[in-house]
């Protein structure tokens, strides 16, 4: 006999568990099946651990320039085992608070892998073996994804890193080097570099981060190979020969080929979707380069089946899993959620210097017809910036110059990654020009730069 519920959410990480909270929050009786961690692989081996490790870092470069704040400290030390331990610490915490929330929330969790079994039914198995049979008329894939292999730099754990293997060194390389320049890369690039390893950073495009806007992605590699990071763009990694205790890496480069001798790679090229052995085969699921195909509110080909997160394609992030997951619920509840869109959700990076955005590039809004009107301010103006010693920065806000419509916002240095969320709110409530100018930013704060770029798109900067 199978164990029957409303829902069934395979996958357990932001998508998975806040879809099975919200199903259990509407009195839907939930089942979440997890192979691995709670919490999936940002809570375990992505979002929160790395920036346990990356604050860690933040403090070393405070310490090392304690001097211009007038404080002397001498003998700086960095214990790479205590740091990686408060990391796995950060991570274990969270990741057992939600199993309390699933208890709480009456889900009930079954530890092992799921798999369709057709008409609504599930199988859980574990190393082989059958752990339940379960039934419910919805099922949601929240089945997440993994690092993508590139042919000839296969991860092995040892010289040739993803990002498991980056976040729990058991001691500091020398010298690596970092195949893309997405945040991944970018935010290990920041953590090593700042602990004094000697980093090289490839990126096959012709910018690093190249999803943010072009001015911010030249303003942020300037500010990256001014703290000695060696980066390489329009690049491509030809081949990787592994010796005893180095890699030598060719690259090529505008015609040119460039060996490089490190001792560690890490590969950070993106990830692929884990749909293997889920049960798609004999369905009417559509995949598309490994990530399986959706409407606004998660529904795939086949009736009673969906997918969230990760599975279901770009943006691959936390947040817009767990919106995701909440949308699909709310719809299968017969709540009629407005359809998810990913048209506002903001995209961090947490480098030294951060790197936030949401909306279109100014690029691509005029790519899409707008007439545009930019503003910008420069954190060497705003005096709390200067104050905190980080004077580096931007803010740059694009509107449309017919409507005011706020088209993208896009920001680098200090804590961008917490004040974006103000022109995402902005977004999404439709705000004007307007409305930004008439609203009073508190000082001293960063977020005035917020303010005052928004003034500058419109000719009325004040303190610049």
């Amino acid at each position: 006999m199978a164990d029957k519920f409303d829902v069934i959410v395979v996958g357990g990480g932001p998508g998975g568990y806040v879809a099975a909270i919200r199903a259990a929050q509407l009195k839907l009786k939930v089942a979440l099946v997890e192979a691995k961690h709670l919490g999936g692989i940002c809570l375990n081996w992505g979002c929160i651990p790395t920036k346990a490790l990356l604050r860690s870092a933040e403090v070393k470069h405070l310490i090392d320039h304690a001097d211009a704040f007038g404080i002397s400290v001498s003998d700086v030390k960095v214990d790479l085992a205590k740091v990686v331990a408060r990391s796995r610490a950060v991570s274990k915490q969270l990741s057992s608070g939600i199993g309390h929330l699933m208890r709480k929330n009456k889900v009930t969790v079954y530890d092992g892998f799921g798999k369709l079994m057709g008409e609504g039914n599930l199988s859980v198995s574990r190393d082989g073996k059958p752990v339940a049979q379960l039934e419910a008329p919805h099922i949601i894939l929240a089945t997440g994804a993994r690092p993508r292999q590139l042919p000839g730099l296969e991860v092995d754990g040892k010289q040739i890193w993803s990002y498991f293997e980056a976040m729990v060194p058991e001691t500091l390389p020398k010298s690596l080097l970092i195949v893309g320049s997405g945040a991944i890369g970018i935010e290990f690039a920041s953590f090593y570099n700042t602990l004094g390893v000697d980093v090289t950073v490839v990126e096959m495009l012709d910018r690093i981060l190249p999803v943010e806007d072009a001015e911010i992605s030249s303003l942020a590699q300037r500010s990256f190979e001014k703290q000695g990071i060696k980066i390489l763009t329009s690049a491509v990694v030809k081949k990787a020969e592994k010796g005893p205790n180095s890699v030598k890496v060719t690259v090529e480069a505008g015609n040119k080929s460039q060996a490089f001798v490190v001792e560690k790679v890490i590969s950070a090229v993106g990830i692929i979707g884990n749909i293997e052995n889920i049960g798609l085969e004999n369905t009417k699921v559509v995949v598309d380069r490994t990530h399986v195909m959706v409407d606004g509110y998660g529904r795939t080909g086949e009736p009673g089946v969906y997918a969230i997160g990760d599975l279901a394609g770009p943006p691959w992030l936390a947040h817009k899993a767990s919106h995701e997951g909440v949308v699909c619920v709310e719809a299968i509840a017969g709540l009629n959620p407005r359809p998810f869109e990913t048209w506002n959700i903001p995209g961090c990076t947490y480098a030294r210097p951060q790197v936030a955005s949401v909306g279109l590039t100014e690029q691509k809004a005029r790519d899409a017809g707008h007439e545009v009107k930019v503003g910008r301010f420069p954190f060497v103006g705003n005096g709390k910036a200067i104050a905190l010693g980080e004077p580096e920065g931007l803010v740059k806000t694009i509107f449309d110059a017919k409507t005011g419509a706020l088209l993208g916002a896009h920001m680098i240095g200090a804590e961008v990654t917490e004040m974006i969320q103000g022109y995402v709110v902005a977004r999404q409530l439709e705000t004007t020009e307007e409305d930004l100018m008439e609203t009073v930013f508190p000082h001293p704060t960063i977020s005035e730069a917020m303010h005052e770029s928004v003034l500058d798109a419109f000719g009325r900067v004040i303190h610049f």
